[in-house]
């Protein structure tokens, strides 16, 4: 896990911060938020807030209260405890790409499957720089649509032993993942409630229906998360243009309003549930409707809204290697570092789709993947503090080179050349008659090696036979209960 020491790079002055907070204060009082549970609505009333069927109208100073119950910063357990996280503070949670219907490898765009799946899985686990595959890498069509959360999980817990994802689609689901979770972390005896109560032990990722919309499916996933204390990531799905006013303060005061309401949801439903405010914030292109990613005005925001999320004490969600592109070409990591280097300069929390993202959102690829990783390899040594003492001065080396020589086969330089940096492990540096003769090989070709060859490598981290026969009962189970 990383830990981003350089200073944030904040753009908001102390007036700018009061605008938006009277903005996101209105929003929520005057025109009111729409949540589409029963149960949800009632807990607010409960509370003394004013409702109107299904709209709720807060009082800001009430949703500042239940925002203070959350905790500034958390643990979350992985199965292996060398790859616990922490959420908050100068830490940085790197996950794979979230939510694609559709994969990419090669020339190849096609339905995703349950083995792309799996091998998604597999590079996440193999490459450190992640800390969790995530949740829905890519959506299984291949599966039955009752069940398939089940395989999902399943593979995210014997495939990994890092973190992973909640599944958000149905209350059901959540309830399910939440089952498995207590299997992996003790049995379902109680002792695995009680570990993942303790600690939590999945992440869930529950949008807000932009504009000013909390809808039925992703409340009932909430209230089971919540309710068993493991951490949701409440995030308003902004473009602007689309599901925001085209201005970036607009939209980052409906933000405001979306995400702190979700969150003094989480603190009614559990006071102190872990909650990470969550930001996907970019817009549409004005001429095709189309989303747009990689832009300036979705970096802007990106670094309005990590200042804003510590101004409220809250671990924060946004960024990401997000592109428009169609292939892994220039355009896919041109886009991916517009978004990515914000991501580190506001020292984003957790960072979803750090891998893989390509098309918008629509396809997982694998050769995205590792190009995003070497960005991810790149960019933590770019965020690292530099060392600058007597020694790193190599006075020494001067004297031993004098006047007009060079450095490279200096006692100073013999003994650091091999770690002396960053050495890449997709980029060519060869000259280009060398270039040419292994093969005249692009950024996506090589990628394409590299990912093979990590899978035919892979060997899945060990997991107990015990855990691994009630996992296997419960999927079976649970898919025969389902109907599948």
């Amino acid at each position: 896990m990383f830990v981003n020491k350089m200073p944030r790079y904040e753009i908001l002055s102390a007036d700018s911060i009061a605008v938006l907070e009277r903005g996101w204060r209105r929003i929520v009082s005057e025109i009111g938020i729409q949540f589409a549970k029963p149960e949800a609505v009632e807990l607010f009333a409960k509370a003394g807030q004013q409702v109107d069927g299904d709209v709720v109208k807060l009082d800001p100073d009430f949703v500042l209260e239940q925002v203070a119950k959350a905790p500034r910063e958390f643990d979350v357990q992985a199965r292996n405890p060398a790859n616990n996280v922490h959420i908050g503070g100068d830490h940085m949670v790197f996950s794979g790409v979230y939510g694609c219907p559709f994969v990419r490898a090669g020339d190849v765009r096609r339905d995703a499957t349950m083995q792309d799946f799996r091998q998604l899985a597999s590079l996440a686990q193999a490459y450190p720089e992640l800390d969790s595959a995530g949740g829905v890498i890519c959506e299984p069509n291949d599966t039955p649509l009752d069940s398939r959360h089940l395989d999902m999980t399943y593979a995210l817990q014997t495939l990994t032993d890092k973190i992973y994802m909640g599944n958000v689609v149905s209350g059901p689901n959540a309830a399910d993942t939440i089952k498995m979770t207590e299997i992996l972390f003790g049995g379902l005896g109680g002792k695995g409630r009680a570990s993942i109560e303790q600690t939590p032990a999945t992440i869930s990722l529950i949008n807000c229906n932009s504009p000013l919309r909390w809808d039925d499916r992703m409340l009932d996933a909430q209230f089971e998360y919540c309710a068993a204390g493991q951490p949701v990531v409440l995030t308003p799905f902004l473009l602007m243009g689309a599901m925001s006013p085209v201005t970036i303060p607009a939209a980052l005061a409906q933000q405001l309003a979306e995400a702190l309401s979700g969150i003094a949801l989480a603190q009614l439903i559990r006071p102190g549930t872990p909650v990470i405010f969550g930001s996907f914030l970019s817009n549409i292109d004005m001429q095709s409707g189309s989303p747009s990613f990689g832009t300036p005005e979705s970096a802007i925001g990106l670094l309005c809204t990590g200042q804003l999320a510590r101004h409220y004490g809250l671990p924060f969600r946004t960024g990401g290697g997000l592109n428009s592109s169609q292939t892994p070409d220039a355009q896919s990591a041109y886009e991916a570092l517009m978004t990515l280097l914000p991501t580190f300069l506001a020292g984003t929390n957790f960072v979803m789709h750090a891998a893989g993202w390509l098309e918008g959102g629509l396809v997982s690829c694998y050769e995205k993947f590792i190009i995003d990783v070497e960005l991810l390899r790149e960019l933590r040594v770019e965020f690292t503090p530099l060392e600058i003492t007597e020694e790193s001065l190599a006075f020494g080396a001067h004297t031993e080179v004098g006047h007009g020589g060079h450095f490279l086969g200096a006692e100073h330089t013999m003994e650091r050349f091999r770690d002396c940096f960053q050495r890449p492990w997709l980029s060519s540096t060869s000259n280009f008659e060398r270039w040419l003769k292994q093969g005249a090989k692009d950024t996506a070709a090589r990628a394409g090696e590299i990912w093979r060859k990590k899978l035919d490598e892979f060997t899945p981290p060990p997991l107990d036979d015990a855990i691994r026969a009630e996992l296997d009962d419960f999927v079976t189970r649970r898919r025969r209960e389902l109907g599948d």
